[in-house]
């Protein structure tokens, strides 16, 4: 019985993630919530608390999911910055994928939610700054290998890669083509595979 409690809260998590996602938390009614988990207002607050609670755990069960295929992708590479590169590549089919958006929910989270949103906006904030971290850390990784130049700084590459992570999401949300969305994502695969000792300048 607990399991399948625990099975059907992660399931209604999951749906509150793909509505959150797809309209934002302004956007998104509680009559939205309601026929998305198919659930009465009354089972929604004694599950999440409020749509504000609700809305705080799809932003981390996002993070936590976001997480777990970058890392399940920087596994399937023998270096970082191979791994890291790999990762770009795949966002680049971010147009061949069927997505509530193809922004960043954080991002988009972050854009939205103002002064009366203040706890939300820095869930989205901490969760982002994670992100960031993570990446900061690959960078040491490569680093301590002796495959990324000893000069550069791990810190400022990660918040580049953010910044470019983020860059193309927004740009995939453009009414583009699926080939101008890869071609960026090579070449910004490509420049992070130029910081390795052994390229050539």
């Amino acid at each position: 019985m607990a399991r399948a409690t625990i099975h059907n809260r992660e399931d209604s998590l999951e749906r509150a993630l793909q509505l959150f996602w797809q309209k934002g938390f302004h956007a998104t009614s509680l009559k939205d919530i309601e026929k998305a988990l198919d659930m009465r207002p009354g089972s929604i607050y004694a599950t999440f608390g409020s749509k504000d609670g609700l809305f705080q755990e799809s932003l981390e069960r996002y993070a936590r999911l976001g997480l777990a295929n970058l890392e399940r992708t920087l596994h399937a590479h023998d270096s970082p910055l191979a791994g890291l590169a790999a990762y770009l590549r795949d966002l680049g089919g971010l147009c061949d994928q069927e997505l509530p958006s193809r922004a960043c929910m954080l991002v988009k989270s972050l854009l939205e939610l103002g002064q009366r949103e203040q706890i939300a906006w820095r869930k989205a904030e901490e969760l982002l700054a994670g992100m960031e971290a993570f990446f900061t850390a690959r960078f040491i990784a490569a680093q301590e290998a002796g495959e990324l130049k000893p000069e550069l700084d791990p810190v400022r590459l990660g918040r580049r890669l953010q910044a470019e992570v983020m860059g193309l999401r927004a740009f995939a949300q453009r009414d583009v083509d699926s080939a101008a969305v890869h071609a960026l994502a090579e070449d910004m695969a490509r420049s992070l595979e130029a910081l390795r000792v052994d390229s050539i300048s």
